[in-house]
């Protein structure tokens, strides 16, 4: 006999010819209800295509930390010369410096699939030449044209930061998780891919460092940029208002930045050597970088600091390795470092999360690759700071150089009254146009009534 029920009543459900009792309230959850109540990279992972995109932008992004060494790795062994090796890799880090904001104004402006993909063919031709060059021994001349030619490799990091934008755009608290783990994804890349490339120009043979990296790019990059559906959309108009211009005043902070990450990396490298300890210097280093890692992926679940905030505790793990390196002790001095790593991811995110709240929309892609170009410059000039300081006072004193240049940064911020602003992930951006003050309409032409 068939049970009459009323659809009015949330006590009775019919499953079949089975009359089943429902408390109040005790309804399956909603698959959005179900992803809030995870944590907060498990709802950052539910967003449809953000595995996919991941995926392939992780793949792309690997070979950022292998080229350089790769290349000094492969030219050295082949040619006999470090000056050599090193001249190319810097030219190659100029050139990028100059190409890689106009690429990334392209990607902004025509999308990301139709540029990104014909700007990794470029960059893998380079690396293809670099390797053909320095097999048959072609002149220098080729290898700073062929490495050269790979500066147009696109800023992934810039471009999934763009797609997490636009995919939570009404979602502040996943935003801020979204770039807590695109500074993890960074720090353990450029942690993995030296190692990665160093065994394979070792073990393997000298240009499979090289060719792996392109093979990497070019794989990630068709992986990234097919996923259609989380592409940011491209405006048909051109988008109003200057990257440059709007994250100009804090390049002195990047710049500062990158003084300080480069002036580390070769202090640290050349102190370990003095101390006969040069084969310890790629994991007391990845050391570092894990610390940055695991940091940046807890800054995510938790409330976002101020860059103020970031800064002073940067400076002060900065000051660190200074302290300990007269000591000689390397766990002393690893532990600093790991200290100094996990001050850089919190205050990494905080500063790209400024650059996301003053660049205009549809030119995210290109003012975060100003940032980043404001870094490398700033890393080749510590870079070259901490070696003359080396040669002139000895590898303790150099770390001098990078808790200065932690220091400068926070001294900058302040001096320019960023600190007034609250450097969270959760700053949206109006992208209606602000109303018109008072003195600016001409006589006779103000409206009565204001929005």
């Amino acid at each position: 006999m068939p049970y009459a029920t009323s659809s009015r009543s949330p006590l009775m459900t019919v499953s079949g010819s089975t009359l089943v009792h429902a408390a109040p309230g005790s309804s399956r959850p909603s698959p959005s209800r179900a992803a809030r109540e995870g944590g907060p990279y498990r709802r950052l992972f539910a967003v449809p295509g953000a595995r996919a995109f991941t995926a392939g932008n992780l793949l792309a992004r690997l070979p950022m930390g292998m080229f350089g060494i790769s290349a000094v790795m492969m030219i050295a062994g082949q040619r006999g010369s470090y000056a050599l090796a090193g001249a190319v890799t810097a030219t190659g880090m100029a050139a990028t410096a100059l190409v890689a904001p106009w690429t990334a104004r392209l990607v902004d402006r025509h999308g990301q699939a139709r540029i990104a993909v014909p700007a990794s063919v470029i960059a893998v031709l380079g690396s293809l030449a670099l390797v053909l060059s320095v097999r048959t021994h072609a002149p220098a001349w080729t290898l700073f044209a062929s490495y050269a030619a790979t500066a147009t490799t696109p800023n992934i990091g810039g471009m999934s930061r763009a797609r997490w934008t636009h995919l939570l755009r009404d979602r502040p608290a996943e935003h801020h998780a979204a770039m807590s783990f695109e500074q993890a994804a960074d720090e353990l890349c450029y942690m993995l891919g030296p190692v990665v490339a160093a065994f394979l120009c070792s073990a393997v043979f000298p240009e499979a460092g090289t060719l792996a990296a392109a093979a990497l790019l070019l794989t990630g990059m068709l992986l990234f940029t097919s996923r259609r559906a989380t592409e940011p959309p491209v405006s048909p108009l051109r988008p109003p208002g200057s990257a440059l211009r709007a994250v100009a005043p804090l390049l002195p902070l990047f710049a500062a930045l990158g003084v300080m990450f480069g002036a580390m990396e070769v202090t640290s490298i050349a102190h370990l050597g003095a101390l006969g300890l040069g084969a310890a210097a790629g994991p007391v280093l990845a050391l570092q970088a894990l610390g940055s890692c695991a940091v940046g992926l807890l800054y995510g679940s938790l409330r976002p600091r101020g860059l103020t905030t970031c800064l002073v505790a940067l400076a002060a793990a900065m000051a660190l390795p200074w302290a300990t390196a007269g000591a000689g002790s390397l766990p002393l001095l690893a532990g600093a470092l790991l200290a100094a790593g996990m001050a850089t991811a919190p205050t990494m995110v905080t500063a790209m999360s400024r650059v996301h709240a003053v660049t205009p929309a549809g030119r995210l892609n290109e003012g975060m690759t100003v940032a980043v170009t404001a870094i490398l410059a700033g890393i080749a000039a510590g870079s070259a700071g901490a070696g003359q300081l080396i040669d002139h006072l000895g590898p303790p004193t150099a770390y001098a150089l990078p808790a200065a240049a932690a220091l400068l940064a926070l001294l900058i911020t302040t001096r320019r009254g960023l600190w007034s602003y609250r450097f969270s992930a959760h700053r949206v951006r109006e992208d209606r146009p602000r109303p018109r003050p008072d003195h600016l309409w001409p006589r006779g032409r103000r409206p009565d009534v204001r929005r």
